[in-house]
């Protein structure tokens, strides 16, 4: 499979100052857990959740604390080297999601996450096959939870509009469930979205994906 980079590996040290941001937030013992809040609320007790973009870690982590079995996947190096560091029982993947061996994972996942930004920074023109790979892994009954700013975020990020992202959620064969403006539920928002999606299992639904888990 060719790689394709994605925008946060384009921007290279531009976005350095994520990691640095989180560091001093969690070593001030700031509230850094809303995102995992809101993913533990979704998720039956002791779920298999998979965090896709994990960062730094602190979604993640917060997600183990809580019980739930997490496989946390990352690209960046700097950031897994900085998740390793912060929380050292966070086994972490580094790996692009489209070139992850999830095979372990098909079809049992009770929770996919995807926050923080993660789907504008994604490749260019790969959001659908994310969307698909990520689709692969859940169970029945399986969620996926997505938040990202749809205008005016990073510098590096593409802006990607509701509209925009429900259909390519559609073509990979997912549902809208919920939109919000945040994590805490706010009613929707000009700039930001948090979305509930599960697995469209409608006749004709697209399930089909180049890459083997």
């Amino acid at each position: 499979m060719n790689h394709h980079p994605t925008r946060w590996e384009l921007a290279g040290e531009g976005n350095r100052g994520y990691g640095a941001k989180f560091a001093q937030l969690v070593a001030e013992g700031s509230d850094v857990d809303g995102e995992a809040r809101l993913a533990d609320v979704l998720a039956p007790r002791g779920a298999r959740i998979l965090d896709v973009g994990s960062g730094m870690g602190r979604v993640a982590a917060a997600l183990q604390a809580r019980g739930h079995r997490v496989v946390a996947v990352e690209p960046d190096p700097a950031l897994v080297e900085q998740s390793r560091r912060t929380y050292p029982d966070l086994e972490v993947l580094r790996s692009d999601i489209l070139e992850a061996d999830l095979s372990g994972l098909r079809a049992s996942v009770d929770l996919a996450v995807l926050v923080g930004n993660v789907m504008v920074f994604v490749a260019e023109g790969t959001e659908q096959d994310v969307l698909r790979r990520v689709r692969q892994t859940l169970a029945p009954g399986g969620r996926v939870l997505v938040g990202f700013h749809t205008v005016d975020g990073p510098a590096t990020a593409r802006d990607y509009s509701p509209d925009e992202f429900a259909a390519d959620a559609t073509a990979a064969g997912l549902r809208v469930d919920h939109l919000f403006g945040s994590y805490e539920l706010h009613p929707s928002s000009p700039d930001y979205a948090v979305w509930v999606l599960s697995r469209d299992e409608a006749p004709g639904a697209q399930t089909s994906f180049g890459h083997a888990l």
